[in-house]
């Protein structure tokens, strides 16, 4: 968990308001400074296809704590996003004539995913990356194959409901994720002082919560669902306040290889047209799952509904 940041941020509070868990908008120092230096250079392009094939191998990259997309049960990666990159290494086997491809596993965070990525060091990035344009200046992402809306958990009796309620409180998100970039304005204002805490992962943040370090916890819904599932005591906390944003998730790709997005797209797509992407969300949200066999109980939202009718790949 990094050092706690002070910020004071005029947060504006209606039904149509949108933030970002935290970060704020003012360089540090180190950025002043870094500011008149030169850019530096993009990493190298690679072709994922060449490098599979030259390996024999195909690494996906994967994340350990966000229930029920991408987590580790018993040292293996499963979940939702681990299912449809399932069918992707299966698309690619196909594609490229390469029954035998040994599969690889690398975990990731939200501060490492994109470098791996950039590095060649995991082929493709399978969790809950929301598909951004910021991102795509960086990276390519597949089909999009979910769309999350970001909220807040909190300890139910804390009284809070609102971003109002926030004021001389501390607030956590995951360090590197697309929470800590919205501070959002509406119509109406409240001026409020809040610390802003970032986890180094959803499970620390979530535990950031659960000691009282923090009394919030802004992140997408699905992984606060998890994360409250498989709490000691899930009835102590709730999913609270308005919908913050909504963003798609893609399976991340390196920018240098059109071939690699081309097969990614083709599996998302088959699985949506066959409808197979609505039986692993049944699967995963609306079945039990591993470790304790609970059901998220977590009904399909109306923009994911849109995507599954009109598949794309935009990002926000």
């Amino acid at each position: 968990m990094k050092k706690a940041q002070l910020l004071t941020s005029l947060l504006m509070v209606s039904g149509a308001f949108a933030l970002v868990a935290c970060g704020g908008g003012d360089k540090k120092p180190a950025d002043q400074a870094a500011a008149g230096a030169a850019p530096a250079a993009p990493p190298p392009l690679i072709n994922t296809i060449q490098k599979i094939k030259d390996s024999g191998k195909v690494v996906v990259g994967h994340r350990e704590s966000s229930t029920p997309i991408s987590y580790v049960v018993d040292g293996k990666p499963v979940g939702y996003a681990m299912d449809i990159c399932a069918n992707v290494v299966e698309q690619i086997k196909k594609d490229l004539n390469m029954p035998n491809l040994k599969v690889e596993y690398k975990a990731v965070t939200s501060s490492t995913r994109i470098p791996e990525i950039q590095a060649g060091n995991i082929d493709m990035e399978c969790g809950t990356t929301t598909n951004s344009l910021k991102r795509q200046e960086q990276v390519a992402f597949s089909t999009n194959y979910y769309v999350t809306e970001v909220r807040m958990l909190v300890k139910k009796g804390s009284n809070i409901k609102s971003i109002a309620d926030l004021d001389g409180k501390a607030v956590v998100t995951t360090q590197g994720t697309t929470s800590d970039k919205y501070i959002k304005q509406g119509e109406q204002g409240a001026k409020v002082n809040v610390t802003n805490v970032f986890g180094k992962d959803h499970a620390d943040s979530f535990a950031q919560v659960e000691s009282g370090s923090a009394v919030a916890f802004f992140m997408d819904d699905n992984i606060l669902a998890g994360l409250m599932a498989n709490a000691k005591n899930p009835a102590d906390f709730v999913i609270t306040g308005p919908i913050l944003s909504t963003e798609p998730y893609g399976i991340m790709l390196n920018k240098g290889d059109p071939e690699i997005k081309k097969i990614a797209d083709k599996a998302v797509l088959a699985m949506i047209q066959s409808g197979g992407m609505e039986k692993a969300y049944k699967k995963w949200f609306q079945s039990p799952i591993p470790p304790k066999n609970i059901n998220l109980n977590f009904p399909m939202n109306e923009s994911l509904k849109k995507l599954l009718a009109e598949p794309n790949d935009k990002g926000i």
